[in-house]
């Protein structure tokens, strides 16, 4: 699946922006080692920005930011040929065909940049659009992989993902409640993770923006 593909595959906004923050908040409760949580989400990107971000710790990445104009991503495989890296550090032809100016700013944010931004898959939708948009680009893009929990949506498959990456079984309700975006409670806390404790993780919670009870 290439990002041509991804664009209609993706959910509604709203949707994509829901089980973000479910992805970060999993991750914290699973691990106590921010530096190698796989998904994060910063409710504070900045004044008026949101930012869902994923790092696998081999070099692949994402971003997925949220503004009051809409939403920007970008998507790295390292592995890609349509890698800047390969390619005489510059964007694959027609990676940033056709980005409206109203998200030029997170085109250009130096956070996603070195001599080129670093992204093989940049997809976006405005407040005014009816669907996802992408450039006219093609190729090996690592679309399919990086953003399937968020294409697919479904608690299931966060579960698949946590018992290859974590290598444990979850709990599926308790998985299915912060998918609801439900205020955590400790019995769900200890049921994802019987280490972790609802008290420490209370300002994490709050950096992810997470309702709480």
């Amino acid at each position: 699946m290439s990002v041509l593909e991804l664009v209609r595959r993706l959910p509604e906004p709203a949707v994509v922006r829901r089980v973000s923050r479910a992805l970060a908040v999993l991750d914290l409760v699973l691990n106590d080692d921010a530096s190698t949580r796989y998904y994060e989400f910063d409710a504070r990107w900045s004044g008026t920005e949101e930012a869902a971000l994923m790092r696998d710790g081999s070099g692949n990445e994402y971003s997925i930011v949220f503004s009051p104009d809409g939403t920007f991503a970008y998507g790295f495989d390292h592995e890609s040929p349509m890698s800047p890296y390969v390619n005489g550090m510059k964007a694959w032809p027609g990676l940033l065909d056709g980005v409206p100016e109203v998200f030029h700013e997170q085109r250009d944010d130096k956070a996603f940049w070195d001599e080129a931004p670093r992204a093989t898959v940049c997809f976006w939708r405005t407040t005014d659009d009816t669907a996802w948009r992408c450039g006219p680009v093609e190729g090996n893009d690592g679309a399919d992989w990086l953003f399937e929990l968020v294409a697919d949506g479904r608690p299931e498959a966060y579960l698949t993902f946590a018992e290859d990456y974590y290598e444990q079984a979850l709990d599926l309700e308790a998985v299915r409640h912060v998918y609801a975006l439900m205020p955590l409670t400790e019995y769900v806390v200890t049921s994802l993770n019987r280490q972790r404790r609802l008290a420490d993780l209370k300002d994490a919670i709050a950096e992810i923006g997470y309702p709480r009870s």
